[in-house]
């Protein structure tokens, strides 16, 4: 009986074994995973201390306008506390007054309104009430009341009205943000599309809810054309309702009584200080 003959199969070389992460290393690359996040957001978020040498070299950080903000964030919140020792960065705060960020500008004037015993934070405040960005006005205006300063009062009144965008330049309205969409400082609101085929980003420059295309797409506008309603947001009415119940008078009234009567979209907290608002104003009418 013939057997079934066995081939010979020469032995195979052994494959090397991929080596397996140590668990030192695995805690390691899980630590760097948890900590590069952190890292980012601790070195950016304004609530991070610094120490007075840090506020100083922020301060005059030309590269980063980040550090500038996160500094003078600090000193704000050492100048509610009561910490006169801050009063050595008074003349670069005002210096700041001038820089070329409008966040920066937007950012001293909050800050201009935590001690409203200094002369020149008064001063560089009413200057900021004529800056061409609308937020830094805003700013500036609501610091103002802290100092019994009237002046920005028609600058808060236009805070509780719809603010309507219009075209900076001639051109084909090419695309266009959804009515109803929230937006913020620099979120896209209109594209224009000029002659000579450059494509205008209009910007939406307050916060608030995109609410009414004013011309549809496809339309063809001259400059100053109104493109479109921005609905200012509950934060921004509820500021300056807090504001008039300080300074307002008889022409402010039949604003702040609209939102008591309650506004589509507002927080019910809104409706409330117009209540308080309204009442505040009538009895400083009423002698």
């Amino acid at each position: 009986m013939m057997r079934t003959p066995i081939s010979f199969q020469p032995p195979s070389r052994t494959e090397p074994q991929k080596r397996r992460p140590s668990p030192a290393l695995l805690m390691v690359l899980a630590f760097l995973f948890v900590f590069v996040p952190f890292l980012t957001w601790y070195l950016t978020w304004f609530g991070r201390p610094l120490t007075d040498s840090q506020i100083e070299a922020y301060l005059n950080d030309q590269e980063k306008p980040r550090h500038a903000q996160h500094a003078l964030s600090r000193i704000a919140d050492r100048m509610m506390r009561g910490d006169r020792s801050v009063t050595r960065w008074y003349p670069r705060i005002v210096a700041l007054a001038d820089h070329p960020l409008p966040e920066i500008r937007q950012t001293v004037a909050w800050v201009m309104g935590q001690d409203n015993e200094s002369a020149e934070f008064h001063q560089a405040l009413v200057r900021l009430l004529e800056d061409p960005v609308l937020m830094v006005r805003w700013n500036a205006a609501l610091a103002l009341v802290r100092f019994g300063d009237t002046r920005g009062r028609q600058t808060i009144r236009e805070m509780l009205k719809p603010h309507v965008i219009t075209a900076p330049s001639d051109g084909v309205v090419t695309a266009s943000i959804e009515p109803g969409t929230s937006v913020r400082p620099g979120t896209g609101l209109v594209s224009l599309t000029r002659d000579d085929g450059q494509v205008v980003k209009v910007r939406s420059p307050l916060m608030g809810r995109a609410d009414v295309l004013l011309v549809p797409v496809g339309s063809r506008v001259t400059a100053g054309r109104e493109l479109i309603r921005i609905t200012p947001a509950s934060e921004t009415v509820y500021e300056a309702l807090r504001a008039l119940y300080l300074i307002g008078d008889a022409d402010d009234l039949p604003e702040v009584d609209r939102y008591a009567s309650g506004v589509d979209g507002m927080s019910d907290a809104v409706r409330q200080q117009a209540v308080f608002t309204a009442r505040a104003i009538r009895q400083r009418l009423s002698g």
